[in-house]
């Protein structure tokens, strides 16, 4: 997912027509008030304000501030008396996470020649940890340039040896989750290397310290068991390159063999703190009640930016790009009338601050992702719960973690539910309901909602959407363009939901989209849509309902994806 960060030094007159898009700001904060049996713009600012306040920091898996704000989520079901349907008891599911950290004293030995870790290399790998001893070594080209890589029977078992591609990075260096994504493709093409090593001209300090003392939020998924079977990425330098070729970087060719290695990779893993939020309401139909309805949202964001920016400057920028371009796909360049657009955009800094003062900001409070789930679903569970009659079937409410680690809480809770896989009709999954408005986005307005997967596993869950929405006081316009097969976004793919889907559990996906403060530090409290919110609840509450009181389970008539296979939208 893209992340945008925009200098300062561009930051100079928004036109007044966008700036006349722009709503009018609600306050930086918000005293909570009690919160309601009904589905209420008023309850939802109320618990907002508290879950994306600064002080959970924006809820990264693996730090306090996830700890903190799903302490907060389970003192709220405590409080409305849901009954919890974690471990031993207890409203959390621990996911085994790590801190995985790269061992300096690791060395690869060439020859006669001894390759010292913190010096000439450093490295990580995601699974268990693969043996390079008796590994051949193989020059494959630039990294990312996927036409000058050898063949596979060339990469088959050995160490491949890359230049530094356009930017200099190696596939080890840490960054944003956009400059991963694009980096899978390329690892792809080498799935067949014991391990791929990329040559950095300045094993810098930093670089070092990430790789050895990784940050708070720096986690994974433990590997499930100590079998050998992960890849390996290096990062190298120049002389540990050539050492390793046995010839000059500048002279090698592709598919070249260099030499066999011996080597002694080691890293310390530290668990980290992660874990999903479960509670479930019980049915009131003793023969129905033994089946559940899934909801869900993420609990997690991601923390805090590399450096401090001006909040508001970067609002109106990210809006006013917005406006003009929306969020362009993946692999759609956007227009040159949009390019120069977005290039005129000046902001007047003097009249911003002559109204408030200069924010800096670095926490990215994740508001609407997925502060306005995670919300929602205390919503809907305090509406269920006080409810006069329970729906026949249970409802099962999971805040899951990990999500912008890739889907990691919610795949650990599929494989482990509380309650038995086959007993699950269906998961309504939202993640980013609290926007939606024709600021936000071009094709944005007060119905707007987009769906995502609601018939890709059953007709009959899609229809009964429909049919609800048509029965809603303002009925909504749904979406569906990010639901074709082969869109570049992949949204299919990209949240909770999937992790039901691939097991062959029918799920919708509601969500209002991406926006300009996606990912950013501007994606806080007083931006959200709280009226168009709270409808969008009201659907989900309604949908939630039919399907739980259904005479018979929805008909799952399409075909099932592999679970163990790669998602494909």
């Amino acid at each position: 997912m893209s992340r945008y960060l925009v200098s300062s030094a561009l930051l100079t007159l928004v036109p007044a027509a966008l700036a006349a898009q722009q709503p009018a700001a609600l306050p930086l904060k918000h005293a909570a008030q009690p919160t309601t049996a009904a589905i209420s713009p008023a309850d939802l600012m109320s618990r907002l304000y508290i879950f994306a306040d600064d002080s959970m920091q924006g809820r990264e898996t693996g730090t306090v501030g996830h700890l903190k704000s799903t302490a907060w989520i389970a003192s709220e079901l405590k409080r409305l008396g849901v009954q919890s349907a974690g471990d031993e008891g207890s409203y959390f599911q621990d996911v085994p996470m790590i801190r995985r950290a790269f061992d300096p004293a690791s060395t690869i030995t060439v020859g006669a020649t001894t390759l010292r870790g913190g010096t000439d290399f450093i490295a990580q790998t995601r699974g268990a940890l693969p043996s390079l001893d008796g590994a051949g070594v193989v020059f494959g080209g630039t990294a990312g340039d996927t036409t000058s890589y050898p063949s596979r029977d060339q990469i088959r078992g050995n160490i491949v040896v890359l230049k530094a591609g356009a930017g200099g990075g190696g596939f080890a260096a840490r960054g944003g989750a956009g400059g991963a994504g694009r980096a899978q493709a390329a690892l792809r093409a080498l799935s067949d290397a014991v391990a791929i090593a990329t040559v950095t001209d300045n094993l810098t300090p930093a670089l070092v310290q990430a790789a050895t003392q990784p940050r708070e939020g720096d986690v994974m998924m433990k590997p499930r068991d100590a079998t050998p079977g992960g890849q390996l990425t290096l990062t190298i330098t120049r002389s540990a390159a050539e050492a390793l070729l046995g010839s000059s970087l500048d002279a090698a060719t592709k598919g070249q063999a260099g030499r066999t290695v011996k080597a002694s990779i080691r890293f310390r893993d530290d668990p980290a703190p992660a874990r999903n939020v479960v509670a479930i309401i019980r049915g009131s139909d003793p023969k129905l009640r033994g089946q559940y309805v899934a909801l869900g949202a993420h609990n997690d964001h991601v923390g805090f930016a590399t450096q401090a920016l001006d909040h508001d400057s970067l609002h109106a920028y990210n809006a006013a790009r917005f406006a003009i371009r929306g969020m362009v796909p993946r692999g759609v360049q956007p227009t040159p009338e949009q390019d120069a657009a977005v290039a005129a955009i000046r902001l007047n800094l003097d009249s911003m601050r002559a109204a408030r003062r200069t924010r800096l900001d670095s926490i990215r409070n994740g508001a609407d992702d997925d502060g306005s789930g995670s919300v929602m679903l205390l919503e809907l569970a305090e509406a269920f719960q006080k409810a006069p009659v329970k729906p026949k079937r249970s409802l099962v409410f999971v805040w899951h973690v990990g999500e912008e680690k890739g889907l990691l809480g919610s795949r650990w809770y599929s494989e482990h539910p509380s309650v038995p896989r086959d007993s699950i009709v269906a998961q309504l999954n939202m993640d980013m309901i609290g926007r939606g408005a024709a600021s936000d986005l071009p094709v944005g307005s007060p119905t707007y909602v987009q769906l995502v997967g609601s018939r890709r596993l059953s007709t009959e869950l899609g229809d009964i959407v429909e049919a609800v929405n048509r029965t809603e006081p303002m009925p909504f316009t749904f979406d569906y363009q990010f639901d074709a097969n082969g869109h570049p976004e992949n949204i299919y793919c990209r949240s909770d939901h999937y992790n039901y889907a691939r097991l062959g559990i029918p799920v919708v996906f509601f969500t209002t989209g991406l926006h300009g403060d996606y990912h950013q530090v501007t994606d806080e409290p007083q931006y959200i849509d709280y009226p168009h919110m709270a409808r969008i609840g009201q659907l989900v509450h309604d949908v939630t309902l039919k399907v739980a009181n259904l005479d018979h389970r929805i008909v799952v008539d399409k075909e099932k994806p592999d679970p163990a296979g790669a998602c494909r939208q």
